[in-house]
């Protein structure tokens, strides 16, 4: 069996969706013939390249939302993550920027044979220890950890070897029902938004976040950030 997860490096649904499946693979009776594989959906192209901004300056002045609605909205994320077994999961004190060039190194990672790797080290690295992954530097850092070579990763980078791959990683994605991120695809015929068809996605608008049940609304219709 195949599993196909289409994903935005960015995207705090997307990390917590990556981590989920990992486990109920690992759970799974017949998880050793499983194989899942990492798909690019970039969501943040819009972004200025070479520059970064705080979570919080980006929902102000992109969504409208500041102050304890951001705070609010953000930290029931993190602490959703953290029943998970993610902690820490950072999400509002982080940076967010353009994140096209990291696309394409993990499109270079997953050419190496090195996808999951890859994957979970983006993950990590952005949610885990709020490490930015936008820049070159940045980004040979992660090669190194996963041992990729070093200049061979920046010639890759550098000549954008990967970048028609990645748009068309993610034209694939939308084909198959893809209109957000996280998007599952089982054995390439069953799309799932989210992570188990009814989990927040992240979109081209922000990111949803279910309410409290305090507020009356259901899960189901979340906000957006």
């Amino acid at each position: 069996m195949e599993i196909e997860i289409w994903a935005e490096v960015t995207c705090p649904w997307c990390g917590l969706g990556s981590h989920r499946l990992d486990r109920a693979v690992e759970r799974f009776e017949h998880g050793g013939e499983v194989e899942v594989v990492h798909h690019s959906f970039p969501l943040s192209s819009s972004f200025p390249v070479g520059e970064t901004f705080s979570v919080r300056d980006a929902l102000l002045h992109r969504h409208g939302m500041g102050g304890s609605q951001a705070e609010a909205s953000t930290r029931r994320i993190e602490a959703l993550a953290e029943s998970e077994g993610l902690s820490p999961y950072q999400v509002l004190d982080n940076l967010v920027g353009n994140t096209d060039l990291a696309h394409e190194f993990l499109a270079h990672a997953s050419a190496e044979g090195r996808n999951p790797e890859a994957w979970d080290a983006i993950f990590r690295a952005y949610f885990g220890q709020a490490r930015p992954v936008f820049s070159l530097d940045d980004l040979l850092d992660l090669a190194q950890e996963i041992a990729l070579d070093r200049e061979g990763t920046r010639q890759a980078l550098t000549e954008h070897r990967y970048q028609r791959q990645v748009r068309d990683d993610a034209a694939r994605g939308r084909r198959l029902g893809a209109t957000g991120a996280p998007f599952i695809v089982v054995d390439g015929r069953y799309g799932i938004p989210g992570t188990d068809g009814d989990a927040p996605v992240c979109g081209p608008d922000g990111c949803a976040v279910p309410q409290p049940a305090s507020t009356g609304r259901s899960p189901t219709h979340p906000r957006s950030f």
